[in-house]
């Protein structure tokens, strides 16, 4: 049930939030490197939050001023009947209210939910792909198959579906293919974003030793393309840069060389109901109880304005070997990529 009508989402530093990650499970088909532990422990199912209440709360957030929804986990489409949560959600487009529902995957199943994720409204998809060499991406996601992933974003591009690929730079390890994963993602029609690794959650392998500041990538990448800066924007953080030989964008996601805390316009909720108004701060506000307490929205609105009111001005993350313990101790898969 709906509460009495509440005003936008508006933080402390007068930052209109109209962009809402929602992790729908913290489960994953790979197991990353970056990412989280090869012997994951992962959540007991009766914690996450059921898809009606994710479509609740979803809601919730249309109704205060969100326009652009993105489904993560995890691996969102490993949750079972997701694709009815799609369905639900894109009555909120079908209204006008929300601009974009969107998702970002792995892509191992994505060619079975191509044509579906279409018929909901879905028009554009982030896809996570750090190599194209078979053997590395095995190495790298510990259990994936690179040939499902380029068979989902093949069919995603067929179901008329827009792909962006995702990378997560790594120092020695994809650091040399950087250019070539471009030119094939330019030439198959896709943007692609580069990302640093960034300190969540303990994994085996030290985050010194995987990262890779972008400003290098960048000036490398500079000696062989011709880079200009992009009016590309996304709603998102990443920064585009147009790349005259490939007639492509690239984005620069840079957490740890250059934030983006001062146009920030997204919260994260995870899928246990927790929103947390930085992806690396601590700082939360527990949704699932006022879900559950009423069928009234009046408790979580509530909560939403409390949000606001301690989304902290932005992350200071740090990569060192000085302190082993990394900047949030919560995993990406957990808060939501």
């Amino acid at each position: 049930m709906a509460a009495r009508a509440a005003g936008p989402l508006v933080d402390g530093f007068m930052r209109h939030v109209t962009y809402l990650r929602v992790s729908l499970t913290d489960r994953c088909d790979f197991r990353c490197s970056y990412c989280m532990s090869e012997h994951m422990t992962f959540l007991p199912r009766q914690e996450l939050l059921t898809l009606e209440e994710l479509d609740r709360l979803c809601s919730a957030f249309v109704l205060r001023g969100v326009r652009k929804l993105r489904l993560t986990g995890g691996e969102p489409l490993v949750r079972r009947n997701v694709m009815s949560l799609f369905r639900n959600l894109s009555r909120h487009l079908d209204s006008g209210k929300l601009e974009e529902l969107t998702l970002t995957t792995n892509g191992s199943r994505l060619a079975l939910f191509a044509d579906e994720l279409a018929d909901c409204g879905v028009r554009r998809v982030n896809v996570s792909l750090d190599t194209l060499d078979a053997d590395k991406f095995r190495a790298l996601t510990r259990r994936g198959d690179l040939e499902k992933v380029l068979e989902g974003i093949a069919a995603a591009r067929a179901a008329g579906i827009q792909v962006k690929i995702n990378a997560v730079a790594l120092k020695g390890i994809n650091e040399d293919e950087l250019g070539s994963l471009m030119e094939w993602a330019h030439g198959e029609g896709h943007d692609l974003c580069l990302i640093e690794v960034m300190p969540l959650g303990d994994v085996e392998e030290e985050r010194l030793d995987q990262y890779l500041p972008l400003s290098q990538v960048r000036d490398r990448l500079a000696q062989r393309y011709t880079l200009s800066p992009s009016s590309h924007v996304t709603g998102g953080p990443a920064r585009y840069m147009d790349v005259a030989e490939t007639g492509g964008r690239l984005g620069f996601i840079t957490p740890l060389t250059h934030n983006f805390c001062e146009s920030c316009n997204r919260v994260r909720v995870t899928c246990t109901g927790t929103l947390y108004l930085c992806l690396g701060q601590e700082d939360a506000v527990d949704l699932r109880a006022p879900l559950r307490a009423s069928a009234d929205d009046t408790l979580l609105h509530q909560a939403l304005d409390e949000g606001m009111r301690i989304k902290p001005k932005g992350h200071d993350f740090v990569i060192n070997r000085l302190g082993q313990a990394p900047a949030v101790k919560r995993h990406m898969s957990t808060t939501g990529g």
